[in-house]
Formats: C-alpha cells, sequence, structure tokens
C-alpha cells in the first residue's frame, strides 16, 4: 500500500513538474517573440499593406496569410466575425507569407487585382474556392481565373498588372518581413503588436478581447 501511495505521489510530482515546466517554456518563447516584435516594430506594419475597417480603430490584427493554407481560410471569417461584432474598434492588416508552393503567383493576382480596387473581393472569393486551385496544398494559378469572374475585375489589365515590379517588391518584402518576425507558419497573427502565446482561435480571442478591454473609451 505504502509503494501504491509513492507511486501516485511520484507521479503527481513528476505531472506538476512537467506542467510547470511547459507553462515556463511558453512564458519564456511568449516573452522572446515580444521582444523580437518591439526590437522590429517597423517590420510588422508596412504602408502599402492591405487593410479592412476602420483605420483609427484601436485594436489592429496584423496577420501573415497565405491564400493556399487552408486554416488561413477557416480563420477568415472569425476574424471577420470579431471585427463585426466590435464595429469600428478592430482593423485588419494583411502581409503576405507565400510559404506554399505557387502561392506567390496568387499573391500577385491579389495584388494585381488591389490596382482595381477589388482585393477583399478577390480574397474572399479565392479562400472560398481555395480546393479547387490549390489541391494538395499547391496553388495553380490558372486555375484561379474562372473564380474572379463577377466581380467586375478587368482579366486582361490583371494579367498585366501581375508582373508590375511594385508587386514583387512588396511580395518579397512581406516575406523579408516574416522571416525578421520568426513567423514559420500561417496563419500568424498580432494583436496591438503583441504575438499570440499558443495558436488557436481561444488565444486569438482572448488576445482581441484584452486589447479591446485596454483600449476601451478610445
Amino acid at each position: 500500500m505504502k509503494q501504491k501511495t509513492l507511486f501516485i505521489v511520484a507521479s503527481l510530482a513528476l505531472l506538476l513538474a512537467f506542467a510547470v515546466g511547459t507553462l515556463l517554456y511558453t512564458a519564456e518563447k511568449e516573452q522572446q517573440s515580444t521582444e523580437l516584435v518591439d526590437a522590429n516594430r517597423e517590420a510588422l506594419v508596412r504602408m502599402y499593406s492591405p487593410s479592412l475597417g476602420n483605420p483609427d480603430a484601436p485594436v489592429v490584427i496584423v496577420e501573415f496569410l497565405d491564400p493556399a493554407c487552408e486554416t488561413c481560410r477557416v480563420f477568415y471569417p472569425l476574424v471577420k466575425e470579431m471585427m463585426a461584432a466590435n464595429p469600428d474598434r478592430i482593423r485588419l492588416v494583411l502581409r503576405h507569407a507565400p510559404f506554399h508552393a505557387g502561392s506567390d503567383k496568387v499573391v500577385a493576382v491579389l495584388e494585381a487585382a488591389r490596382k482595381q480596387g477589388k482585393f477583399w473581393p478577390a480574397l474572399e472569393a479565392l479562400l472560398a474556392t481555395q480546393e479547387e486551385w490549390a489541391p494538395h496544398h499547391t496553388a495553380q494559378v490558372d486555375l484561379v481565373w474562372r473564380h474572379l469572374e463577377g466581380l467586375g475585375l478587368n482579366l486582361d489589365q490583371l494579367r498585366a498588372d501581375m508582373a508590375a515590379p511594385e508587386i514583387a517588391d512588396q511580395i518579397a518584402q512581406d516575406i523579408a518581413d516574416a522571416n525578421t518576425l520568426n513567423v514559420t507558419k500561417t496563419p500568424e497573427y498580432f494583436v496591438n503588436g503583441r504575438p499570440l502565446p499558443s495558436f488557436g482561435y481561444q488565444p486569438l480571442k482572448d488576445l482581441v478581447d484584452a486589447a479591446l478591454h485596454e483600449t476601451r473609451g478610445r
């Protein structure tokens, strides 16, 4: 009986030590991420970054997104729901992180659509049909065109604009900034400059709610 009790106590102690170690490790990684962002504020948002919502919103969500990323597709409407639930208080800023094969060309399509004032409709159309143009996580730009029909885009002009040097420069800058901020997967979020402590909807919502509370009255 004593051996059984000792075994249980030892097991509980090991579990507690593991839990404490995990918490300390997580806290340390969060602190490192925060320090990295603080030291590289200019890498978080660029003047050219697409933005949705009130320009003066007190809460800014910066998202590094890959249009071929399934999780990005799932999370995008969730972020939109947060914005709808807090009118004019949340702004979404997108940074491009085309990690999947072929995604850089799809990003060029989106940026060319922005030249015609259709960035967000084009993004939402492509996210909604992602499975059709990005089979097996590989973006195939030749398959995106029919999903952009009906948006009022001049597709011939869009194809020409895809090759614009400034679009290539912006994509290269976004990738460089992702590397600077140690963004290795998508979607990656920063809320008012704070990185997610761990990935998931609830951690994101908690971080947004905390920012909303801190900026109440602004």
